[in-house]
């Protein structure tokens, strides 16, 4: 059982419909802070189970979880005399395969070939209900918040059946390790070790101990001692007072113990050990192991990549049968998962990397630096790791500040712009291209036929020296090209010899051997 797609309506940041194709294993969602990724999840989880940060929906109807946009229109439109239907916030959720007939219908927003899909629709609107006290409310034309006491929230399926969540035949499971439900991670490996792991036996053992461990306490001598001063300095209170340990219900023990590792209790570890355990047990805790669809909110928080390894890896092997929704800013993340999953959020839109034609050199690239050019607000590519060295130290010149502090980022392509411009196409991002001509100027301008001239995209810029150098200059039986970095570099500073050795600790005498020099 898996989803095959998500719409969401006014949800959040997203304003109107937003829609969202699912693979039915892995998906690994990108994109810049505040593009939607949590919203996302967050939306899934909710129309599944009815639980909003792990809390029942109902009792946590609020103003917020509105795009503001609307409401803002919707209160403009009130208090000029002009008032607009009330703001409503629907999830769709599409089901991929045969699940079950009864949610199989039209009632949904999906206008294409088919009208009839199986899925639920989860609905917070205004109820009608209470029209006659909300007209009464417009008349005083000071509604400042949205009335949000005459909201109600529904689930129906697609076949027009008001629903339950317990009638939902997709389970899914949220997980955020950075900021897990519960308050520590001995609650969540209590809970997993009594529910999953125990027997009644064992249970029972555990809370005889336990009682052990209460009456040891109170009949220590020491203990009887203190209890006795304290009841003796007591002249306000009105009975005996005395120090004791809970004696409450017969489960009071699980919240006694304290989970270790490696003898030191969990709230003494690093972060990154934390988000670990906590990740790893929330993984394997019954709700996660009987739901099909596995949402994980940024796993990499607070691991170093070895650490981030070993979660992949356990995320790969041990539920690679389930639907899993990872949110990332990792391109690490993203690399090791697969490539062909990604899934980039950009300005409400969803970009498949597997669709691209370069897909399969996007997959293939070496290094994490997957992410950066889809991530960043503009880009410069240039060839080498000097180009990128120069071309920071001439933004720094002109502007007193790096580009990357600019949201700028110069990245180091080698000779794959081409296969970058199609992904800037795609995304319509601001990305120039910083080359050299290679003493070929009509063979560059051919290469780049379609992003110059009459083809200029408005977000694209091919920016190479249009001059040719010549000269008889070999290196062995090599002619010399005058038309790359280091050759450039020196005529750029009026072939200044002595500037170059200071630089370079030389003695050079000629400027043919300071470029030999630079080419080595």
């Amino acid at each position: 059982m898996a989803i095959k797609k998500v719409k969401i309506k006014n949800f959040k940041c997203f304003k109107g419909y937003f829609e969202i194709e699912l693979n039915k294993g892995l998906n690994i969602l990108v994109g810049n802070n505040d593009a939607g990724k949590s919203t996302i999840l967050e939306a899934i989880n909710l129309a599944l189970t009815g639980l909003y940060r792990g809390r029942s929906i109902k009792n946590e109807l609020s103003q917020y979880l509105f795009n503001s946009e609307i409401v803002d229109e919707y209160l403009a439109s009130i208090n000029n005399g002009t008032a607009l239907k009330q703001p409503e916030i629907i999830i769709e959720i599409y089901f991929d395969g045969s699940l079950d007939p009864e949610f199989e219908g039209d009632d949904h927003s999906d206008k294409g070939n088919v009208s009839k899909y199986e899925g639920i629709k989860f609905v917070i609107a205004f109820d009608d209900r209470y029209n006659d006290e909300y007209n009464g409310l417009l008349d005083t034309k000071n509604v400042r918040s949205l009335p949000i006491e005459y909201y109600d929230c529904y689930w129906s399926s697609f076949a027009r059946q008001k629903i339950t969540t317990k009638s939902i035949p997709i389970k899914s499971a949220m997980i955020d390790s950075s900021s897990y439900r519960f308050s520590n991670g001995s609650d969540v490996y209590i809970s997993r070790i009594v529910k999953d792991l125990l027997t009644d036996y064992e249970i029972t053992a555990v809370s005889q101990a336990h009682r052990h461990m209460k009456d040891s306490f109170i009949g220590d001598d020491s203990i009887k001692a203190i209890n006795e001063r304290i009841g003796q300095d007591s002249s306000i209170v009105d009975g005996k007072i005395s120090l004791t340990v809970d004696l409450g219900t017969k489960n009071a023990w699980e919240n006694s113990l304290v989970t270790q590792l490696n003898e030191i209790p969990f709230g003494n570890i690093g972060k990154g050990a934390q988000c670990v355990m906590k990740t790893e047990l929330a993984l394997t805790h019954k709700s996660a192991r009987k739901a099909q669809i596995v949402l994980l909110e940024e796993p990499e928080s607070h691991l170093s990549f070895s650490k981030l390894n070993q979660l992949i890896e356990s995320i790969q092997s041990k539920y690679n049968d389930k639907q899993i929704i990872v949110s990332t800013h990792s391109s690490y993340v993203a690399n090791k998962l697969g490539l062909e999953n990604l899934l980039l959020l950009k300005e409400q839109k969803i970009i498949k990397i597997a669709n691209l034609s370069s897909a399969k050199f996007f997959k293939k690239i070496a290094g994490y630096d997957t992410l950066r050019m889809m991530l960043c607000n503009k880009a410069i590519l240039v060839e080498g790791d000097s180009d990128e060295l120069i071309v920071q130290k001439a933004y720094l010149k002109k502007h007193n500040r790096l580009p990357i502090q600019d949201q700028i980022d110069v990245i180091s392509v080698g000779t794959s712009f081409l296969r970058f411009l199609e992904l800037a196409e795609e995304l319509n991002q601001k990305v120039a291209v910083v080359t050299d001509n290679d003493g070929d100027v009509k063979a560059l301008e051919n290469k780049y036929k379609n992003y110059i001239r009459e083809n200029k995209k408005e977000n694209i810029d091919i920016c190479y020296d249009s001059c040719v150098d010549t000269g008889n200059f070999a290196v062995g039986d090599k002619p010399y090209n005058y038309n790359t970095l280091e050759p450039k570099m020196l005529k750029a500073n009026a072939n200044n010899i002595s500037l170059f050795n200071s630089i370079f600790n030389t003695n050079y005498e000629k400027i043919e051997d300071i470029w030999k020099y630079m080419q080595h």
